[in-house]
C-alpha cells in the first residue's frame, strides 16, 4: 500500500534527519530536473553539506520560501544568497539563503538500484531557454518513448 504525504510535511521532517546528520533518501516527484532525474522514477540521496562546500552546479534539496521546498540545481551564489533552477526549467528561479539548503544530491539511484553520481551540468546551464526547450521537446517526445 502506498501513503501519499504532503510535500511540507514530508520534507520538513527530511530536512530535520538531514540537521542529525543522517543521510536521506528521496523519491523524486515532477518534470522539473529532466533530463537529469526523472520523476516517480529516480530518487536522489540527499546530505547535509558545509555551507562552504556549495557550488554551483549542486543539486539541493531547499527551502525557498517558508514550508516550500524544491530539489533543484544551483545556477550561482550571491554572497549568502543561492539561485536555483531545475533542470528542466526554461525560466522559472527560485531563490534562498544558504542556511535554507537542506541537503545536497550525492547520487541520483535509477530503478535498477544503480546509483550514480550527480555532475555540475555544466553546459547544460550554459544553454539559454530555446535551445533548452528544443531539447527538452526531443527528450520527451521522442527518448522517453524509445526507453520506456
Amino acid at each position: 500500500m502506498q501513503k501519499l504525504i504532503p510535500n511540507e510535511i514530508l520534507l520538513a521532517e527530511v530536512d530535520l534527519l538531514l540537521k542529525e546528520g543522517r543521510d536521506v533518501e528521496l523519491m523524486t516527484r515532477g518534470y522539473s530536473m529532466n533530463p537529469f532525474i526523472r520523476g516517480d522514477r529516480d530518487s536522489v540521496i540527499l546530505r547535509k553539506m558545509p555551507e562552504s562546500e556549495l557550488t554551483p552546479g549542486d543539486i539541493v534539496l531547499a527551502e525557498y520560501k517558508q514550508g516550500s521546498y524544491v530539489l533543484h540545481r544551483v545556477l550561482e551564489i550571491c554572497g549568502e544568497e543561492v539561485v536555483l533552477m531545475g533542470d528542466g526549467n526554461l525560466y522559472g528561479k527560485e531563490r534562498c539563503r544558504k542556511e535554507n539548503i537542506s541537503g545536497t544530491a550525492i547520487a541520483v539511484v535509477k530503478p535498477s538500484g544503480k546509483r550514480v553520481k550527480p555532475g555540475k551540468a555544466i553546459l547544460w546551464r550554459r544553454l539559454g531557454p530555446v535551445p533548452k526547450r528544443f531539447l527538452l521537446a526531443f527528450y520527451r517526445h521522442i527518448i522517453i518513448k524509445i526507453f520506456k
